[in-house]
């Protein structure tokens, strides 16, 4: 089913909506291809954020009613001290941690996958980079690859699950396994729906 329409020239919003389909897709596999989302990093990354604008609020609020006198006290310094701390935690965390992944998720088998995304301002590639590991941390595929937004979205932006999920699956070897099952269970009615713009053209 089709989504709402994006800016076709807005290279940020075909990445996040593109980013905002794994999870639903890599979520609902057919069994026991399904993973569940690993929120541990995104907790890590929600804790520094908010309590660096906890104490950032703090200190207004002591700036602006206990006045500049209160705003010198030790505690007040320590306070300040402690923002740029958590703030700087934080921004190391998303660029070298977190490193652009948008997905990390697990099978109830043991198997972990962690998929990051990337775009180039002004280029068309859509860009992943795919770690499956054993449950024993054995690396099964570490694979990086690209294809243009035209794929999935078509001319007035409308994004188109099936081709996204297509090209998936091509590309990455467990999604593919995960695919054929859904084919057995399906009939293979997913894998006819056409790419966006080709159902236009075979009624024209």
């Amino acid at each position: 089913m089709a989504s709402n329409k994006v800016p076709v020239y807005s290279t940020n919003d075909l990445k996040s909506t593109s980013d905002d389909a794994l999870l639903p897709y890599l979520a609902n596999l057919p069994a026991p291809y399904t993973f569940a989302i690993d929120h541990n990093k995104s907790n890590i990354r929600f804790l520094l954020g908010y309590s660096a604008v906890a104490i950032a609020g703090f200190t207004f609020y002591a700036d602006r009613k206990l006045g500049w006198e209160a705003t010198n006290s030790p505690w007040i310094i320590a306070a300040v001290a402690a923002y740029f701390i958590l703030n700087s935690a934080l921004t190391f965390w998303i660029w070298a941690v977190e490193a652009g992944e948008v997905f990390s998720g697990k099978r109830k088998t043991g198997e972990t996958m962690s998929i990051s995304s990337s775009v180039v301002k002004n280029n068309v590639p859509y860009k992943l980079h795919v770690v499956y590991k054993s449950p024993t941390g054995k690396v099964l595929q570490d694979k990086r690859f690209e294809a243009p937004f035209t794929m999935w979205f078509s001319k007035d932006g409308v994004f188109h699950p099936e081709p996204f999920r297509r090209w998936l699956a091509s590309e990455v070897d467990v999604l593919r396994l995960a695919a054929k099952e859904n084919e057995k269970k399906t009939g293979g009615v997913a894998a006819v729906v056409p790419p966006p713009g080709e159902s236009s053209k075979r009624r024209g």
